[in-house]
């Protein structure tokens, strides 16, 4: 029996380290200069025609051009998004098969108890691509021409007044639950089957305010059909600069806007990771690309992973305060 000192068992184990990780780094290495090796697929848990499907076909015509690889648009929809974005939670992490998300994505661990997946673990944050800013339109019947007058009414008479949703636990609705939250008001949701039968409730002054997508609302404000109070985004709007943000008319520190992200499996090694989040970024940031978004309301943005890394575990965590405290569940 040969005997090994514990000297040379130390530099052994030393050699096999040193080895593990210069082919690692190698891998790392040879695996982004090779990706993508085949069609990358982009899953929208959603069907088509709705803003995230939007987003993702322009990002793969451009995606498409720069990685000289086939980018197609892949739409699951089922389950309120849950099917494809397990597939995604479960497929390699190599980058082929990729996630564009919407800001529900946020939404959904506050509540729902049953996720197939977990919103932080599962997946690798790439970019936020776009936010889609919300505005907060009341009927010109009622009596408050800024937020601050809103809250003074909604205070005075609590209960009373109604704001329309297109669903439960929707961006619309979040954003009237978390104004609520902020300033100590209580009002009613009343849902709708969609935005626009929202829309027309308000129009008809069967509901009071409603926190609408701007591209919907701006007809309507510039007709003056609608008083527009401020937008949701801790910045102004970009398609309207002329509407004061909620935080700034009167309730420091409200943010909230629908948006859409592009996500990974989880593991997905760096040097990958740094190719897609670089291209996408780059196509949303063009400004063919902005302008085009822009027609519908879609701000680019373009963050890095670590940004968006921040946003998702920042939204996860003030969600399930409000969703906890206004007692609301998935339906």
């Amino acid at each position: 029996m040969i005997s090994i000192s514990a000297a040379a068992r130390k530099r052994m184990q030393t050699i096999s380290c040193l080895v593990f990780v210069a082919s690692f780094a190698w891998m790392n290495s040879t695996s982004a200069q090779s990706y993508p090796s085949r069609p990358v697929r982009l899953i929208v848990p959603q069907s088509a025609g709705g803003s995230t499907d939007v987003v993702a076909r322009v990002i793969a015509q451009r995606m498409t051009e720069t990685l000289r690889q086939n980018v197609i648009v892949d739409n699951r929809p089922g389950a309120g998004s849950l099917n494809g974005t397990e597939l995604v939670a479960k497929a390699a992490p190599d980058g082929h098969t990729l996630l564009i998300v919407a800001a529900s994505f946020t939404i959904n661990p506050a509540i729902r108890k049953d996720l197939p997946f977990d919103p932080v673990r599962d997946f690798t944050p790439v970019s936020q691509l776009v936010t889609l800013p919300h505005i907060l339109v009341v009927h010109p019947s009622v009596a408050a021409a800024s937020v601050k007058e809103l809250v003074a009414l909604a205070k005075a008479k609590p209960g009373v007044l109604n704001y329309g949703i297109s669903g439960i636990a929707t961006s619309t609705h979040m954003a009237g639950e978390l104004f609520m939250y902020m300033t100590g008001t209580r009002m009613v949701s009343i849902p709708y089957k969609g935005g626009a039968p929202g829309m027309t409730a308000l129009l008809g002054g069967e509901v009071q305010l409603y926190f609408a997508t701007i591209s919907t609302a701006i007809p309507h404000i510039r007709s003056g059909k609608l008083r527009a109070l401020g937008v949701t985004t801790l910045k102004r709007s970009v398609a309207a600069p002329e509407f004061p943000t909620i935080a700034e008319a009167g309730v420091p520190g409200y943010e909230h806007a629908s948006w859409v992200g592009m996500l990974a499996p989880a593991r997905l090694p760096q040097p990958v990771l740094s190719k897609i989040g670089g291209e996408s970024s780059k196509a949303v940031q063009s400004q063919d690309v902005k302008a085009l978004l822009l027609r519908d309301g879609l701000e680019a943005v373009g963050s890095s992973p670590a940004e968006f890394d921040r946003i998702i575990k920042t939204e996860v965590a003030k969600w399930v305060k409000v969703a906890k405290a206004a007692n609301i569940r998935a339906q």
